[in-house]
């Protein structure tokens, strides 16, 4: 009954999981807590995840990545690769993987391509080629160079900390380097000959103005307010007209004098021109009942609409919802959202769809990208923000550029600590959270801001469901039935098998849940088998982060898809044979480094 309980909870959260009927966050714990109402594990056990030592570590290695990223230590090498990349598209993904791949093996590769999308924007401007050609092996290289060290990435500490659980002991920081080095190598060289050749230029490159990629020309009207306007003598405020008609009144000419937003409590005089982002049809409505007259259509010239949307003061720009933003779930209306950041959303690019009408009743959701308008020093002060990640170069004054060394510093004493065991990861990586407080790198309030706090409760949601399935003997049930049909093959190709199989749950579930689900059952599978089940947890390890499929199944995918312009099936032109590729070399490199046929020698 315990085992049935268990699996029919499992399937109702793989359901969950799928249709995203809650965040994946909140399905784990309502998961954990299920769990606890029906006597699976005990209250102690359902928050364990909580204190965990893969969920501290994880936050540490979060707060770490911060610090770095926050000192702009990482956006030193955008000159490198502006002097080293080149035309050549081939050798532009080859720089640019064999930078952030050695990066992503002791960052967090979500910070790496939040501090890269930026750098690769620009990087594409000087060299008028179309960003779309390199956001995706920009994810790819960090997913595969995550791999290269058991800090690379949260799913590789997830697994170290399972496998202590299992009395196999943590992994050791490069444990599985070898296996990570070649892998990340030959996924680089097939990412810079095969993605210039199936990634279409789905974004005009980008010394095209960003308004141009959003199709907004239909969108600007320049209006004047006529002799007889019943808007003469009111504000845009009392007059209601933005409200009614789902428009935004972007500038305001009265008097020979230029305005900006916020104009809302301008009173309008006959003769005024405005500038309107709107539907034409609402416009058109405009005119009819209030009095306005539509004057020839604007000019879109090479780079900005003669109403000087961009000018010396003024610039348009894009802004990605990153994944911890507190904006998702709400509609620009429900945040004032101009009030709080002075800036005007212009569109809403989601996944493959360019939403530009009723803008502020779109719930904001991860992944979308603004196009915004606004004073320049509004997008300065908007890249501090924790909520919104500005895609242009941050301004030198934003960083803490004096800290660098400091924090690379203190990046590299948590990694040689670990490397020699001298003490535990999760000890050294707190400590280096203090020592990053400590001496300036991080300001108390900017921890918080740093840490994935979807990725800890999803983690210690997670962990008391693979307790439950071995608390109730689920995980040696599933595990025996697999080693039955498993008798059959040979070491290798159960490897294959594992790896498919963590690969797809990955795609529906995520990379942490697939590790939590799939390690224990490899492990247990080898141990009836009698066979080596290092060789079992690592297969499963690097098909739980190896997502290559989709835009939703990793992180880093989802962060590029807006930005990039692409179109789902961009992601599995050029994901499904390098997925293919490593299903069954890195079963091969585990079985040749590490053995396969033999338990491991005490």
């Amino acid at each position: 009954m315990d085992i049935a309980l268990t699996l029919g909870v499992l399937g109702l959260a793989i359901v969950f999981f799928i249709f995203e009927w809650l965040p994946v966050d909140i399905t784990a714990i309502a998961t954990a807590v299920v769990l606890m109402l029906l006597g699976l594990i005990t209250p102690e056990e359902g928050i364990a995840g909580f204190s965990n030592s893969a969920t501290i570590t994880v936050l540490a290695m979060f707060i770490l990545s911060g610090g770095i990223e926050r000192t702009g230590a990482i956006q030193i090498v955008s000159d490198f690769l502006l002097r080293r990349g080149g035309k050549n598209p081939t050798r532009q993904i080859f720089v640019l993987g064999a930078i952030v791949g050695p990066i992503t093996a002791f960052l967090n590769n979500t910070a790496v391509v939040a501090v890269f999308i930026p750098i690769v924007e620009e990087w594409s401007r000087k060299r008028n080629i179309s960003v779309s050609k390199l956001l995706i092996p920009l994810s790819y290289a960090t997913v595969l160079g995550g791999m290269i060290t058991v800090i690379g990435t949260s799913t590789n500490v997830v697994a170290s900390s399972l496998s202590k659980k299992l009395g196999y002991g943590e992994f050791s920081l490069f444990q599985f380097t070898p296996v990570g080095l070649i892998t990340f190598a030959i996924g680089l060289v097939y990412l810079a000959f095969a993605a210039p050749k199936l990634l279409p230029d789905r974004k005009k490159p980008a010394a095209t103005p960003a308004i141009a990629n959003y199709g907004l020309k239909d969108y600007f009207s320049e209006v004047v307010v006529a002799p007889r306007s019943n808007l003469i003598g009111q504000t845009l405020r009392s007059s209601q007209i933005e409200q009614r008609f789902d428009i935004d009144v972007v500038e305001l000419f009265h008097n020979s004098r230029r305005y900006t937003k916020p104009v809302a409590d301008k009173v309008l005089a006959g003769g005024d021109i405005m500038i309107v982002r709107g539907n034409r049809s609402d416009v058109l409505k405009i005119r009819d009942e209030r009095g306005i007259e539509i004057l020839p259509e604007i000019e879109f010239q090479q780079e900005f609409p003669t109403s000087e949307l961009s000018s010396e003061n003024r610039a348009i720009s894009e802004a990605l919802i990153i994944s911890n933003s507190s904006l998702i779930g709400s509609t620009l209306k429900e945040l004032q959202f101009h009030q709080r950041y002075n800036l005007t959303v212009l569109a809403i690019r989601r996944n493959e769809e360019i939403i530009r009408d009723r803008l502020g009743k779109v719930r904001l959701q991860f992944g979308d990208v603004l196009l915004l308008q606004g004073a320049r020093d509004s997008f300065i002060g908007l890249q501090n923000s924790a909520d919104l990640l500005v895609v242009e170069p941050r301004e030198v004054e934003t960083l803490r550029r004096d800290k660098a060394a400091i924090a690379i510093a203190i990046g590299l004493g948590v990694v040689i600590t670990a490397a020699f065991e001298w003490i535990p990861i999760l000890v050294s990586s707190l400590a280096g959270v203090v020592l990053m407080v400590a001496t300036g790198v991080l300001k108390p309030r900017e921890i918080y801001r740093s840490v994935r706090w979807d990725i800890i409760f999803l983690l210690a949601g997670l962990i008391p469901l693979g307790t439950a399935m071995d608390n109730s003997g689920a995980t040696k049930w599933l595990a025996g039935g697999l080693a039955s049909l498993g008798g059959q093959f040979s070491g290798f190709w159960l490897l294959v098998c594992f790896y498919i199989a963590t690969t797809v749950l990955t795609e529906i579930l995520s990379n942490n849940a697939a590790v939590v689900l799939m390690l224990p059952v490899a492990a247990n599978v080898a141990e009836t088998l009698s066979l080596n089940p290092f060789a079992f947890m690592f297969v499963v390890t690097f098909a739980a982060s190896n997502s290559y499929l989709t835009p939703i199944g990793y992180q880093t995918n989802t962060m590029v898809y807006g930005p990039g312009g692409y179109k789902f099936l961009d992601f599995t032109k050029v994901g499904a044979p390098l997925n293919l590729i490593l299903t069954f070399l890195t079963p091969l490199l585990i079985a040749w480094l590490y053995g396969v046929n033999q338990l491991p020698v005490d």
